[in-house]
């Protein structure tokens, strides 16, 4: 999928010895967005800022090593004669004698002549370090400008990591102008050294420029082209972390000390062997337990009790993405932790007063966002027809976020309906779900639509529930209200064989539990999302409520 931007020059940074400008060149291709602040937070925004490049270079799937070379070389080893080699090392040994007892001598008396060597080698490494960091930046990041805060987002290398920053009004001072929208900005791999000169003691201006946007006939070289081809899976992990973030957690604070904690274990400890999961056992009104597997090494966090209701055990993976939250401990008011469930994705929120960093990592590293996790099935799936979903958009689109019960009050619609609408619009790209104030809130992820033709989410498991449907195979045999709660349980022929699904839907029409007798659901169970004799019984019960 190609991605076109045009910046009006690059990324600037002046630095001065008591101030620091930092403005960033947006894509003057989309409406008019821009921003112009003075940091009041230097340092916490510093720390942030550079927790949210963590994310951005992140790649810790596994890369097995490329042994074409080797097998080359061990072929043509039977083709030689050891004989000949053996005389013919013992004479390159005694000439390699020689020339080192040369070139000591020679380095002594005349070390001033390798010095230009010397310092090209390291200007060459150092061409290679950045050039290597430029690749890191495959997508420009994306920025919000809201009418209560401006917020990052951007994706890890390997797909499974998630970051967003945002940043409230009260974080700048100074401010002077600015129009709410979504930009994606002109972000260089040096841009984060800048960064890191960022002081109390010194002013930090920062803006998206507004210049950007101005009509330019006389110097169209000024602008920059940038067009960068992502693959789908990339646009489609996007999607997958908002449907993610809008569907029910098991939820509990953490001291920043119980997450330093966390990452000391990690980085004293080296697993090799598995299993290799982080296990949380949440007790009601005592201290959160940390136990790391294969160690079974237990961190207690006296400062963090779980206020939740029933007692669980959730097991995590790919825990060592943890170590992207380690700048912002000593920052951080709190640490706000939204487990889905074993296997499941997780949310960690940093607290940091004026500020917000939410972290999503999926179930495991290996496990990303795009190809393996279908969390738009569990999400609410009302049929919404279009002009509503409009309405709902537009009324949306007025106050830039709002909740869903907000919006189902003013506009007099269901809240069924509006949640069915919202959730169109996550996975569309155009709606994204705060976690940290628990909203809605406009986010246009690309200038023109996205071609859902290729990142539709009706998926094969989908299309054979439709399918099932289509052949009446899909039966609902019991339908239990449980204070608005509905479980439902059925049967789907498939075939000569007969499967027994069962689900829990919540009051929002998200699916918080389900099972099923297929082989498919025994070996994943809801860790890809729900299999297609689940969906078919939702579809079924939403058509007999027709």
């Amino acid at each position: 999928m190609e991605f076109n931007y045009t910046y009006k020059g690059s990324t600037e940074v002046l630095e001065r010895s008591n101030s620091t400008q930092m403005s960033f060149s947006p894509d003057t291709k989309r409406p008019p967005t821009y921003f112009i602040g003075e940091l009041r937070q230097n340092v916490a925004f510093r720390e942030a800022i550079s927790a949210l490049h963590d994310v951005v270079i992140s790649d810790m799937q596994f890369k097995p090593k490329d042994k074409t070379a080797y097998k080359e070389w061990r072929a043509k080893q039977e083709d030689i004669d050891w004989e000949i080699v053996a005389a013919m090392r013992q004479d390159t040994a005694d000439k390699i004698k020689q020339l080192q007892e040369e070139l000591t001598e020679l380095k002594k008396s005349s070390y001033e002549r390798w010095r230009p060597y010397y310092q090209a080698q390291r200007h060459y490494f150092d061409y290679l370090y950045e050039k290597d960091r430029d690749a890191w930046f495959v997508l420009d990041p994306v920025i919000t400008v809201h009418p209560d805060e401006v917020f990052f987002e951007c994706f890890s290398v390997d797909e499974s990591s998630y970051g967003r920053l945002g940043a409230s009004y009260e974080v700048f001072k100074n401010i002077h102008e600015f129009a709410c929208g979504t930009t994606n900005i002109d972000y260089s791999a040096a841009l984060y050294d800048e960064f890191q000169k960022i002081r109390s003691y010194k002013s930090t201006h920062l803006q998206v420029d507004p210049s950007g946007f101005e009509v330019q006939t006389t110097n169209e070289a000024a602008y920059k082209e940038v067009k960068i081809d992502l693959p789908d899976s990339w646009v489609r992990g996007f999607l997958q972390v908002s449907s993610a973030m809008s569907l029910p957690a098991v939820r509990f604070d953490l001291h920043p000390m119980d997450i330093h904690n966390i990452c000391f274990v990690l980085r004293r400890h080296k697993e090799t062997k598995g299993p290799r999961s982080m296990r949380y056992h949440l007790q009601p009104g005592e201290p959160v337990r940390v136990v790391f597997e294969p160690w079974e090494k237990e961190v207690v966090c006296p400062r963090s009790r779980y206020l939740g209701n029933e007692p669980q055990i959730i097991r995590v993976w790919g825990r060592r993405r943890l170590h992207i939250l380690e700048r912002l401990i000593p920052v951080a008011n709190k640490f706000t932790v939204h487990l889905l469930g074993t296997g499941m994705p997780s949310f960690y929120v940093a607290d940091l007063g004026d500020m917000s960093f939410t972290l999503g990592l999926s179930g495991w590293t290996a496990n990303d966002w795009s190809q393996s996790g279908n969390f738009d099935l569990m999400a609410p799936r009302a049929d919404v027809d279009e002009w509503t979903q409009k309405i709902i958009f537009d009324a949306l689109q007025e106050n830039w976020l709002e909740t869903a019960d907000s919006l189902a009050q003013r506009l007099k619609f269901s809240r069924t309906a509006v949640l069915g609408a919202l959730s169109a619009y996550t996975q569309a790209g155009r709606i994204i779900y705060d976690l940290n104030k628990q909203v809605y809130r406009v986010r246009e992820l690309s200038r023109e639509p996205l071609p859902m033709e290729r990142l539709r989410f009706a998926n094969e498991r989908e299309e054979n529930a439709k399918r099932f449907l289509n052949q009446n195979a899909a039966q609902v045999t019991s339908v239990n209200d449980r204070d608005g709660v509905l479980v439902l349980q059925g049967n789907i022929r498939d075939n000569e064989k007969t499967y027994n699904p069962s689900l829990t839907i919540d009051q929002d029409e998200r699916i918080i539990e389900a099972e099923c007798t297929c082989n498919w659901h025994q070996q994943n169970k809801l860790y890809k999302g729900p299999c297609e004799h689940i969906l078919a019984l939702r579809m079924q019960y939403v058509r007999q409520c027709r």
